[in-house]
């Protein structure tokens, strides 16, 4: 069974360990993977109120932080499933959660991640592009 935990500030090192897993091969690919880079990135974007952790039967598997924008829509800024519980229908419901909220989640993907056919199967849109990320929207009505 799938379920969300708050996210505390000394969860921060169990959370980079999860990022780190769940971005690595595909920062690697890239010639990009730093864990030093990966902490700042992390610790510059860790607000606890606004993340939660994905648990499946207990354990935490995952996690993911939304934050809201100025025109109502949401932000997903993080949505990262260890390696290992990948594939296993743990985004989708995240994904579904949020959908049911009728906003516009906007949200970026590394360029050349797996997680690219994920967002488009899950009905995304590229709006977007910079040196690394490929930006994504989703529209509330257009479902």
């Amino acid at each position: 069974m799938l379920s969300l935990a708050p996210v505390a500030a000394e969860d921060f090192e169990a959370m980079l360990a999860l990022r780190i897993d769940a971005l690595r091969e595909s920062l690697e690919r890239l010639g990009r993977f730093d864990p030093q880079r990966a902490r700042e990135r992390l610790a510059s974007q860790f607000e606890p109120a606004a993340m939660q952790h994905i648990e499946r039967d207990g354990q935490r598997i995952g996690f993911v932080t939304v934050k809201p924008l100025a025109d109502g829509a949401l932000r997903l800024e993080h949505l990262y499933i260890r390696p290992g519980s990948q594939g296993q229908g743990a985004g989708r419901w995240v994904l579904d959660g949020l959908k049911r909220r009728g906003r516009d989640i906007h949200l970026a993907a590394l360029k050349g991640s797996d997680a690219n056919r994920f967002y488009l199967r899950e009905g995304f849109v590229p709006v977007g592009e910079s040196d690394f990320d490929i930006d994504y929207c989703w529209k509330a009505g257009a479902a």
